[in-house]
């Protein structure tokens, strides 16, 4: 299977989510000394096989950062009949997904590994850290964090073609919804404060979210102007 075509988990066989979750279990364990033999060993496989699968070391751990994205959805919106509550589901669905994702040992461990990464790579000296398309952290923003981007941006702009949203710039807008729904709670995660993100604080915290974003970029539908 190509790398690029896995999404989700409709995508992959049983037999690849279970090396995956192989890769996951390693990086917490060993961090960013994962080998392909190791992890064939774990996952009670081939090496030949997780070549023919996802290709290199880089398009195994890609595959296992893109399989942890993916779960973070949103849902499509219908242009013709977007209105601002159908905007605010959207953009809360997304806000619980995310923080659902981040929460888990897992996507900690992960993120954790990719920081440990590219700091050793930056202490190598200028031009070999995180600038490295190879490097886990590398990956990790290309597959996670720019990836959810490319996800919700489309749904910003349908929001600002339907009148719903005034903003200049996606991206912006994008990294202004993502700083109110991630605020301190990912980086105090990441250092071990054991947050208690149940599903109803999560719920929780997505409203606020989604409402704070609506409050600053939310369109006047008089003038057209944000701050409605």
């Amino acid at each position: 299977m190509n790398v690029s075509s896995i999404q989700d988990e409709a995508a992959l066989s049983e037999r690849q989510i279970g090396v995956l979750a192989a890769v996951l279990r390693l990086l917490v364990e060993t961090g960013d000394r994962l080998t392909m033999a190791a992890v064939a060993r774990a996952a009670s496989c081939s090496k030949e096989t997780l070549y023919k699968w996802f290709g290199d070391r880089d398009g195994l751990l890609a595959a296992t950062v893109r399989w942890q994205a993916a779960r973070v959805r949103v849902g499509p919106v219908d242009r013709s009949r977007l209105d601002r509550e159908r905007l605010a589901e959207r953009l809360e669905e997304f806000a619980i997904n995310w923080l659902s994702v981040i929460s888990t040992d897992t996507s900690i461990a992960l993120n954790r590994v990719a920081i440990g990464a590219a700091a050793k790579a930056g202490a190598a000296g200028p031009g070999t850290g995180a600038a490295d398309p190879h490097s886990l952290g590398a990956i990790v923003l290309e597959n996670g964090r720019f990836a959810m981007g490319r996800r919700l941006k489309p749904v910003l702009e349908a929001g600002r073609e339907a009148g719903l949203l005034a903003f200049d710039d996606a991206e912006e807008a994008f990294r202004t919804f993502f700083g109110l729904v991630a605020r301190d709670i990912h980086i105090r995660l990441l250092l071990g404060d054991r947050i208690v993100l149940d599903p109803e604080r999560i719920r929780g915290e997505a409203a606020r979210a989604v409402g704070q974003f609506l409050a600053l970029h939310g369109a006047d539908p008089q003038t057209g102007a944000a701050g409605a």
